[in-house]
């Protein structure tokens, strides 16, 4: 299990608990650039881990559409055409019982504009699906898995 430190913890339960206190529920989309045995992956400043690019759905947005947003704000790659909706899974990470995660996979993007490290995203690159950088959310891996070996499917997204 990835630890957060008690800021990281406090931070992700007061942004999650006042947007689950208006929304009753928060709903977010990750996806998978996929690009033969590499994936794309992002390191966040706040919260650790590697994991997939992706975030909240906003009000207005579909699902795809929130994913396709934080794919290109975050990695540089503008996603071209749909994308597999790959799951839904109920996210019961250590703040919130109340998100949801639309997961999706792309294999049809296009660099819009070269990545550079911010006050959000602190790393992002390639990795081979077989060596993945230290640290990787478990979210992230069995998802992996559940994609390139065919595991078992889970319904909770897992940290």
């Amino acid at each position: 299990m990835m630890q957060m430190n008690r800021f990281q913890r406090l931070r992700a339960k007061v942004f999650l608990t006042v947007l689950g206190t208006l929304r009753r529920m928060t709903f977010g989309a990750r996806v998978m650039l996929v690009e033969g045995d590499k994936v794309f992956l992002i390191r966040h400043t706040y919260v650790p881990g590697w994991q997939f690019p992706g975030g909240g759905v906003e009000p207005a947005e579909t699902a795809e559409y929130a994913a396709a947003r934080e794919v290109l704000e975050e990695t540089g790659y503008r996603v071209v055409g749909a994308m597999e909706l790959f799951g839904l899974y109920h996210n019961t990470s250590p703040v919130t019982d109340r998100d949801h995660v639309a997961f999706f996979v792309s294999h049809k993007f296009e660099k819009a504009f070269e990545f550079r490290a911010n006050r959000e995203i602190a790393e992002a690159g390639w990795f081979d699906r077989r060596q993945l950088p230290e640290k990787v959310t478990p979210a992230t891996s069995q998802r992996i898995d559940e994609y390139f070996d065919g595991a078992a499917k889970r319904d909770v997204w897992g940290y």
